[in-house]
């Protein structure tokens, strides 16, 4: 049964691929090794969020020309879009897997959906793996070393309950105490249809025309 997965298999699934040299450039996970179903989407969702990031940290720079971040802006919209994809797979290989169940008269709605939580797992395992280099860091000062120790002991705390969440959530979905449904998130600004800017909608103050 697909949706048998639980928050630690995730975190470790995360950490994994993040000790691969390559990664997220190349991808050893689920999907690379066949698995399919909702690991495939985990997968996919922690390397778009690894794409992300890298991208998101080169957008930063100011040491190269205009063109160049603006051609970085456009693959952050793209792994962006990329990610929340995931996202919603995941929810819906999740949901197909508890349409049987009943649930329970006054069982409660998360607003938070499964997939939600495990793209927020995924996010905190980014951010572990990056403090812990810097704490770790042979060449920076004890203050440094001192500040990102600290942050990295409460990304940890966040990370763990977050972890006992979404186990409480998928232990009370699969007995029909809570449930989560599927949100799409109409990314709109990637939408030429929508977005004004790119069907000729836009007003001078930037809003669109009714």
């Amino acid at each position: 049964m697909q949706s048998e997965i639980d928050a630690v298999s995730i975190v470790w699934f995360h950490d994994r691929q993040l000790r691969e040299r390559d990664w997220p450039v190349m991808s050893h996970g689920a999907g690379a090794s066949g698995a399919s179903g909702v690991w495939e989407w985990i997968d996919d969702n922690h390397r778009y969020n690894g794409l992300l990031w890298h991208e998101e940290d080169r957008a930063r720079r100011l040491d190269v020309p205009p063109a160049e971040i603006a051609a970085g802006k456009r693959l952050i919209d793209r792994y962006n879009q990329k990610r929340n994809d995931a996202v919603e797979s995941i929810d819906e290989a999740l949901l197909a897997d508890l349409r049987h169940v009943v649930c329970e008269p006054g069982a409660r709605l998360s607003s938070e959906t499964a997939g939600a939580m495990i793209d927020r797992l995924s996010i905190l395992a980014l951010k572990i793996h990056h403090m812990r280099a810097q704490a770790q860091r042979a060449d920076a000062d004890e203050a440094h070393v001192r500040t990102c120790t600290g942050k990295l002991e409460r990304l940890l705390t966040q990370r763990q309950d977050l972890v006992s969440c979404l186990d409480l959530l998928l232990t009370e979905a699969r007995a029909g105490r809570a449930y989560f449904k599927l949100y799409r998130q109409f990314k709109m600004y990637n939408d030429p249809a929508l977005n004004p800017y790119l069907n000729g909608q836009a007003t001078p103050n930037g809003r669109a025309t009714p």
